[in-house]
């Protein structure tokens, strides 16, 4: 692993480079709480920090999904001689790192909270970044604060095939990676060849960990535990559960009678019944969204409860849930493009893979896609043996053995 430096010996030495140019790749989770202040202002003391880059949902996680980042010249008053760079704006292009924005600048810093897995769009605007930077005959140097995975170190899914790869996911990346942010900008050097330099950051202090929200719909762990299955349930024409306090937690439509909530429900409690991994417990309740899905709209559904005292494979249960879904809920799937410049619909783009399409479509069983899924992680988690520092799994091995 790179050997880290404190955020505070890094601060030191950008502020003793006399010719230092320095770009910062973050939004509010990166607060030093020891400071009381933001990083961006701490590094625009020393009059060196001259670019920020802004991801998407906005500097304070103020702005829903997929609304382009457009009033920057509001976050100036934090920086008055900075520029500020939207990672998310109108056009297909503006999601990219631009060269141009990169080559004054001697040195990069990243402080951003990723969740663990690969929809967030945080990730792939890191590797972009990354690719930029492994393209330039001079790169700045990049400086990655270590943020813990809140997700932990357990790993899900499949890695991304290049034919379902877009911004929403990076291609070669398992739908739950269990990597840390250092670990995960290592591994995208190494996907695109980089030759730039590549040094970790610790944080600060463990005490303050997740107490940020990274987006406004990532309220607490509890979601970090459910978002690698329920996120998939965008593709849907239910509510994920945006426009209530429990996004990924609860899920819903206005035509989910109770009667339908119990067959559901039935279904899927055969299966858990039966299978030791499949341990959501389905709560149905009413709700009613305040924006996104069916605003305003008296919606029948289930909030998602993790049984106690048993690993949870989130991705396995919400596949699970949504084939059971599809079978009694007609034209459950998401129509058209998901995203710009990309003619895939949103099943196929968060799902990223044929075998677990076949699944929630009907055509494949679930002991050929369980043993499908052991074996894809397993992978996985050889294939980073070098790049993480403590030992990722799979809930399909007992956890106290290697995989």
């Amino acid at each position: 692993m790179n050997p880290s430096v404190s955020l505070s010996t890094l601060l030191d030495l950008l502020q003793q480079q006399d010719a230092a140019r320095i770009g910062l790749f973050c939004n509010q989770t990166a607060f030093v709480f020891e400071k009381r202040k933001y990083l961006l202002e701490l590094l625009s003391e020393s009059k060196a920090l001259k670019t920020v880059f802004v991801p998407e949902h906005g500097l304070f996680s103020e702005l829903q999904d997929q609304e382009p980042v457009e009033t920057l010249e509001l976050y100036r008053r934090l920086a008055e001689q900075v520029k500020f760079v939207s990672l998310y704006g109108q056009s297909e292009e503006s999601v990219r790192v631009p060269v141009q924005a990169l080559a004054t600048l001697s040195d990069v810093v990243v402080d951003i909270q990723d969740v663990g897995c690969r929809y967030f769009t945080y990730t792939t605007s890191l590797a972009y970044l990354i690719s930029t930077l492994a393209t330039m005959p001079t790169p700045p140097r990049l400086w990655v604060v270590d943020r813990a995975n809140p997700a932990g170190r357990q790993v899900e899914g499949s890695a991304l095939p290049v034919q379902y790869s877009s911004f929403i996911g990076h291609q070669g990346l398992p739908h739950r990676h269990g990597l840390s942010m250092g670990e995960l900008a290592i591994w995208l050097k190494r996907f695109y060849q980089g030759t730039f330099k590549l040094s970790l950051v610790s944080p600060t202090s463990e005490d303050f960990f997740f107490q940020i929200f990274p987006s406004p719909n990532f309220p607490s762990l509890q979601t970090a535990q459910l978002y690698s299955g329920q996120c998939l349930f965008e593709a849907t024409n239910l509510s994920e559960g945006r426009g209530t306090t429990r996004p990924f937690e609860i899920i819903g439509a206005p035509f989910l009678s109770w009667e339908k909530l119990r067959s559901i429900k039935h279904d899927f409690e055969l299966q858990t019944d039966a299978i030791p991994w499949l341990n959501y417990v389905l709560r149905p309740l009413q709700f009613i969204p305040t924006f996104h899905k069916y605003t305003n709209e008296l919606c029948g559904g289930f909030q998602v409860h993790l049984a106690t005292g048993i690993v949870n494979h989130s991705l396995l249960n919400s596949l699970v849930l949504l084939q059971i879904m599809n079978d009694h809920v007609p034209n459950l799937w998401r129509e058209g493009p998901y995203e710009k410049g990309n003619t895939r619909t949103a099943l196929e783009i968060l799902v990223g893979d044929k075998t677990l399409l076949n699944f929630v479509n009907g055509k494949e069983s679930l002991k050929v896609t369980i043993d499908y899924l052991k074996h894809q992680e397993n992978e996985w988690i050889q294939s980073v043996e070098g790049v993480k520092e403590e030992r990722l799994f799979s809930v399909f091995y007992h956890a106290n053995l290697s995989p």
